[in-house]
């Protein structure tokens, strides 16, 4: 509990055997006070480890992506009583030890949602081992980002996010993608509905562990991060509504369901 408030960490997991044990062995003791992990069909030794540790696991039968992940995660943790949930990477290149300060905003009603940001200098994350590519891809985008959707933040692609719960409560984000995009269309859809987004910097490690995608899927999530830019826009002036900026209410599971949406 921090403030009073029930804390729980969602891990999306994919071949995670070798990073796993190490995320969640530096989330700081007591300040978490449950774990959810779900596994997306993963090829390694991931569940037996996480089994090992003593946790139950959420296991795709198939790979679904790294979106679905996350949906199977947020309904999961929905069901549970939390107020404050971190989804955090399980593949060790972000430091869990920021959790406690992080949770804090959210805690104390400062944000709604906080971004664990890599890009603090460019020296800084460059050493880190982010790809050159990765760190010029980011800084384009981010800035795109930023001025379409009116924030300032430094990293909107991080893969360490805290949410408060209303924030999945409202947001239809079983209606976003199974794949990497999820992620960029889940902040439009919360600063669509007004939540309040801060960030905060976050040590983070590139290495031959951490889970990474490679060039031609890193620019296919460009173009994908450029068109719901696009459907934003568009969205908030009125010209044309999409279907993922409706609140939760008009999008229950069970119409997800029966519309065939992925």
């Amino acid at each position: 509990m921090l403030h009073g408030k029930k804390i729980v960490v969602v891990m999306p997991a994919y071949n995670a055997e070798l990073t796993l044990e190490k995320t969640i062995r530096d989330i700081p003791d007591g300040c978490v006070d449950e774990i959810i992990i779900c596994d997306d069909c993963s090829t390694d030794r991931t569940v037996q480890i996480a089994h090992n540790l003593g946790f139950n696991v959420l296991v795709h039968q198939e790979n679904r992506g790294y979106g679905a992940n996350q949906k199977t995660c947020y309904d999961a943790v929905l069901k549970t009583d939390a107020d404050i949930i971190i989804m955090i990477h399980p593949d060790y290149q972000y430091d869990p030890q920021v959790i406690p300060f992080a949770a804090g905003f959210i805690a104390l009603g400062t944000c709604d949602v906080v971004i664990g940001s890599r890009i603090r200098t460019r020296h800084e994350t460059l050493e880190g081992g982010m790809p050159i590519y990765k760190y010029i891809s980011n800084r384009f985008l981010t800035t795109l980002e930023n001025i379409s959707f009116g924030q300032n933040l430094g990293d909107f692609h991080s893969g360490f996010r805290v949410y408060k719960r209303e924030v999945l409560e409202k947001i239809s984000y079983r209606r976003n993608s199974d794949d990497f995009i999820f992620d960029t269309e889940f902040l439009a859809q919360a600063i669509f509905h007004g939540f309040r987004i801060g960030d905060i910097p976050i040590p983070t490690r590139y290495s031959s562990e951490s889970s990474s995608i490679n060039f031609k899927r890193s620019l296919k999530y460009g173009i994908g991060c450029v068109w719901v830019v696009i459907k934003f826009l568009l969205q908030k002036t009125k010209i044309f509504k999409f279907n993922i900026f409706a609140a939760d209410s008009a999008c229950s599971a069970e119409t997800i369901a029966s519309e065939g949406v992925k």
